[in-house]
């Protein structure tokens, strides 16, 4: 099956995820905090050109396919936001029960991100 060329322009490519767990270990343990209602973001400087991020899920977070549905809702808010954040870092969003649309989400990464100081003046 063969992708359409918009939408690989637009997918959420191979290097912006942290899939190895002493990656993502890492961000818990030394990275920077903050949260807010359903959600809280972990960040780490990595010394690259892009960012990395991974969602991760609370303990009792559901079944698979709830699990799976936030987080493709999770890269689809990030993707649209990612243009406006500062690079380099290494991202974890830990993600609690609740509000698993697209507009909610959205909401909660620009707090968190605002709130970290990764998101650029540009809207």
């Amino acid at each position: 099956m063969k992708r359409s060329p918009i939408r690989r322009i637009f997918r959420f490519k191979r290097n912006e995820r942290l899939k190895r767990r002493e990656e993502i270990r890492a961000v818990f343990n030394r990275g920077k905090a903050v949260s807010c209602p359903g959600a809280k973001l972990f960040r780490m400087e990595n010394g690259l050109s892009h960012n990395r991020i991974a969602f991760t899920f609370a303990r009792k977070f559901g079944n698979a396919v709830e699990r799976n549905r936030c987080r493709r809702v999770g890269r689809e808010a990030y993707r649209l936001m990612q243009n406006r954040l500062k690079t380099g870092y290494d991202l974890v969003l830990l993600v609690y029960p609740g509000k698993d649309f697209l507009a909610d989400r959205m909401d909660q990464l620009k707090m968190l991100f605002s709130r970290t100081g990764l998101l650029t003046g540009t809207e």
